[in-house]
């Protein structure tokens, strides 16, 4: 079955991103988007960003209609990844960049910092702590990269890298999401 989604802000605002059912994908609700790219506000511009679990792409889209200068979707589902492209080409978002691969092979590649990163696996993963871990480990932050992870409401997210700090945090509904700010000196 195809869903959709409407782009929130930037130059697609109203525009329609369409994606397949698939195991765990879960897209980011419009009304968490719209609090997240308010966070972020300045943050986009010009930026390099990573979408680490792509899945429907509403994050890196979004990231790329506000004004990402790169945007680097990763996703393994090979259906998935067939509406990332068919949705960047329709859009002709050349900013946008879809690797089709899993997060942790992605991460054990050669390491080019991004400024902003959305991690949102599937839930069921549980893997969201250990992307954070990845990520600041093998060098994939800029010095004061802002860092946004979404993860269920009813399991608490600990163990992260001890130089993040929360910046933002809400909960709606079974999501809980929460922007870090990365201090290199820490």
């Amino acid at each position: 079955m195809q869903n959709k989604l409407r782009i929130i802000g930037g130059d697609w605002r109203s525009r329609q991103v369409l994606f397949d059912d698939a195991p765990g994908l879960r897209p980011t609700p419009a009304r968490v988007r719209e609090t997240l790219f308010n966070w972020l506000h300045y943050d986009l511009l010009g930026h390099r960003c990573l979408d680490l679990y792509a899945g429907s792409g509403a994050l890196g889209f979004e990231a790329a209609s506000r004004g990402a200068k790169q945007v680097v979707l990763v996703e393994q589902n090979p259906t998935v990844c067939r509406c990332l492209k068919s949705n960047a080409d329709k859009l002709a978002a050349t900013q946008i960049q879809i690797v089709q691969t899993d997060a942790f092979r992605y991460l054990a590649g050669n390491a080019e910092p991004f400024d902003v990163v959305f991690i949102d696996p599937p839930f069921s993963l549980g893997v969201a702590a250990q992307s954070c871990h990845w990520l600041e480990d093998k060098g994939w932050l800029s010095p004061h990269a802002k860092i946004y992870v979404e993860s269920a409401s009813n399991v608490p997210l600990t163990d992260l890298p001890t130089n993040w700090q929360v910046l933002k945090s809400k909960v709606a509904g079974e999501v809980a999401y929460q922007l870090f700010g990365r201090n290199e000196g820490a």
